[in-house]
């Protein structure tokens, strides 16, 4: 065996000699990754479980077992909770103003951050700093000028108040959101539409909003959970009993001074169900325009 031989065959021997301890790594690997993702999906459904459970059960068996199983279900506890949280015109409420709130952010959001993420300007990159500076406003800081505002405007008391509120605050979430993914979006685009004889607006439109599906669909999620989940703007802007959101009356049905499971528990499930229905409805429709605008 020449020398030549023999250095290829240590040489193959040392390389494949750590390959069985690397498959033996990624083995354990993914049984303790499979083992943590257990666990973490165990502590997250557990809860949600013993929430549900102890929604259909009586007060008297709460107290007797508070983690039993509700072998006697009732719909009394749900009956009470729809009755007094004013369920169905609460949640008509909250989906006008999501669903108006959505349309001017999304909107007004794309169309801002298009000449912020296109335009290299120095008074483009300073506004751009300023919608920043306005994430980092906590509501609790504007609350007061903003009710005077509202109340100089006779906008107190209004849905419209309210949207006004929230396409402010969330504003800039978009078009940081909005500008980040456009700044990757290639230029060769655009031109070809100018080319084309397409002038900004309708390059926006045409060329531009359709390659924007995926970072919308995530800023519409987003935008959902907080608008939908607020307590604060509704309860402080809205007096009305008739225009309140859902989570609004949920917390006027619960006693502050004592913790009632079969009160709390209800009015925390039907406050959330209709947005757990439609995102698992829209589902797939949100995969699917991630995909589409990724692909294209």
């Amino acid at each position: 065996m020449t020398s030549t031989t023999m250095t290829a065959t240590l040489t193959t021997g040392r390389r494949s000699t750590p390959a069985p301890r690397r498959r033996i790594g990624a083995k354990v690997g993914r049984v303790f990754g499979d083992v943590g993702l257990l666990l973490t999906v165990i502590l997250i459904i557990i809860p949600l479980v013993l929430t549900v459970f102890a929604s259909f059960r009586t007060p008297e068996a709460v107290a007797a077992n508070p983690l039993g199983f509700p072998w006697q279900p009732t719909l009394d506890n749900y009956q009470v909770a729809l009755d007094r949280m004013n369920y169905l015109p609460s949640v008509v409420n909250t989906f006008i103003i999501l669903i108006v709130s959505l349309v001017i952010i999304i909107g007004f959001g794309s169309l801002a951050a298009y000449p912020l993420a296109r335009l290299t300007r120095r008074w483009t990159a300073g506004m751009y700093r300023l919608f920043i500076l306005g994430m980092t406003l906590p509501i609790f800081v504007i609350i007061g000028p903003l009710f005077i505002l509202l109340r100089d405007l006779g906008m107190l008391d209004t849905r419209f108040g309210v949207i006004l509120i929230y396409a402010g605050m969330f504003l800039p979430v978009a078009i940081f959101f909005y500008t980040s993914f456009l700044r990757q979006v290639p230029e060769e685009l655009e031109e070809a539409a100018a080319l084309d004889g397409a002038g900004s607006l309708r390059t926006f439109r045409v060329v531009i909003f359709p390659l924007l599906r995926p970072i919308t669909a995530t800023l519409g999620i987003y935008l959902s959970l907080h608008i939908w989940n607020d307590l604060v703007v509704p309860l402080v802007f809205i007096s009305d009993p008739g225009k309140r959101t859902v989570m609004v009356n949920a917390y006027a049905y619960i006693n502050p001074y004592t913790v009632d499971p079969t009160e709390l528990f209800p009015a925390a499930i039907l406050g959330v169900l209709p947005l757990v229905l439609i995102f698992a409805f829209m589902q797939g429709k949100v995969v699917q325009g991630l995909t589409l605008g990724a692909g294209k």
